[in-house]
């Protein structure tokens, strides 16, 4: 029998091509609307754009340290491939590093090494969840419901307001615990840019040991802990990174932590992650990366084990590259402020960690000059992107299926001398609509 011809093929349904996993993988919408931004800005087009969770290196280059051990160690040939688990002195550093900076114990064979943070929080969930089992999360958030999608688990979104920065209470996740298999957390969060606090960390925490004790003792399968922290050393001044198996140490044998060199050095383009975690359950994970294949570059893991023994350039570094990203932040918040005062329908929270800013732009019910009605978030972004070049992400694109107007700002591709230039134009936007 003839193979069949492609235009046969592709005559077939759609779905009967792949997987229907994969036919039903709903696509980023933040990488949608950053590449429109990107299309716009190669066309000539001058915009603020705070729409993606990246570094732009013209406004933050990674630390000079790092850039000439990554050089050193390509120099020496260390391109081929490294061991599964990462470079031992990655892992042995890192170890040091949270024992220093964090105040966790750890071993060796607590860390997995990976290519980035992401590939990380995948091999997690498919590691700890079986097809449709439950995984507990806040929202708004990252990316979990398109991870819940992939492992073929059921998601329980959890609504957070405002009021609360966004942030889940042990009140507010305990309804959905049980029976549940994993509960996601991510602080500083994405998008938002707030943080817990101490006391609403220790309870959620105190609520996962309780559940636990319960289930062991009716031989039912355990509650883990997922705990993206990447962000944790850009935190703003006055606000403290809180760690949960230093609040609660019974939950460290159910806690996962997944961190990188990403956010808090900015190098997002170096692909060098690590999850922290029961040993068993790190064991696991490296055979499933195994298989992935989503190491780290061998000379970026050497590199970063260097740097991350070298306190004093770290220190020098975050010094200089947290102030820089806060200035950003706090003036993002001075501006909405000001225009919030002068009677625009917008709102703003102040910035906590991360490089976020959560602001609601709520014209809504308002005419253009064009005559057109601002009805939803996305109208709203449309409009402040044509009339005051000015790129923003709804909330909608991290699992908010309410509508009130909130935005995710980020600062990582922008300069403060481009924000100064973008606030007059927002105000005027705003001020147009009748």
């Amino acid at each position: 029998m003839h193979a069949s011809s492609h235009k046969e093929r592709s005559a077939a349904a759609p779905v009967a091509r792949v997987s229907r996993m994969a036919a039903a993988l709903v696509g980023s919408e933040i990488l949608q609307i950053a590449g429109e931004i990107r299309a716009l800005k190669n066309a000539g087009a001058e915009i603020c754009n705070l729409t993606v969770g990246d570094f732009d290196p013209a406004q933050f280059p990674i630390p000079l340290e790092l850039r000439r051990e990554v050089v050193s160690a390509l120099e020496q040939g260390q391109t081929n491939y490294p061991p599964a688990e990462g470079l031992p002195e990655l892992r042995e550093a890192v170890c040091r590093f949270y024992r220093r900076e964090l105040g966790l114990a750890l071993e060796p064979r607590n860390v997995l090494v990976a290519g980035g943070a992401r590939p990380l929080l995948y091999v997690a969930y498919r590691t700890l969840l079986d097809p449709g089992e439950r995984v507990v999360y806040p929202t708004p958030s990252w990316n979990n419901n398109h991870y819940v999608h992939l492992a073929g688990a059921e998601g329980v979104a959890v609504p957070c307001a405002s009021a609360a920065r966004f942030l889940p209470t042990a009140r507010e996740l305990a309804p959905a615990l049980s029976g549940a298999r994993m509960l996601t957390l991510n602080s500083p969060l994405n998008p938002t840019g707030t943080a817990f606090d101490a006391q609403t960390l220790r309870e959620i925490c105190a609520l996962v040991v309780s559940e636990n004790r319960a289930r062991r003792a009716r031989g039912a399968r355990e509650l883990f802990l997922l705990h993206d922290q990447v962000y944790w050393k850009l935190c703003v001044a006055g606000a403290r990174h809180e760690v949960p198996s230093a609040l609660v140490p019974e939950i460290a044998d159910v806690t996962v932590y997944i961190d990188a060199i990403s956010k808090s050095f900015a190098a997002t383009g170096l692909r060098v992650g690590w999850a922290v975690g029961p040993a068993d359950v790190i064991e696991r994970m490296s055979a499933l990366l195994g298989h992935v294949g989503g190491w780290a570059p061998r000379a970026e893991q050497r590199a970063t084990a260097r740097f991350l023994d070298d306190t004093a350039a770290a220190e020098r570094f975050l010094g200089t590259f947290r102030a820089e990203v806060n200035a950003r932040l706090a003036r993002l918040h001075q501006g909405f402020e000001a225009m919030r005062q002068r009677g625009l329908a917008l709102e703003s929270l102040a910035p906590e960690g991360a490089i976020y800013f959560s602001a609601r732009i709520h014209p809504f019910g308002q005419r253009t000059p064009a005559g057109t009605v601002l009805r939803t978030s996305e109208d709203v972004r449309r409009y402040l992107l044509e009339r005051a070049r000015f790129a923003l992400v709804p909330f909608r694109a991290f699992g908010v299926e309410t509508d009130e107007g909130w935005f995710r700002l980020s600062v990582g591709a922008v300069s403060l001398a481009e924000i100064e230039a973008a606030l007059p134009r927002v105000e005027a936007a705003l001020a147009e609509l009748a």
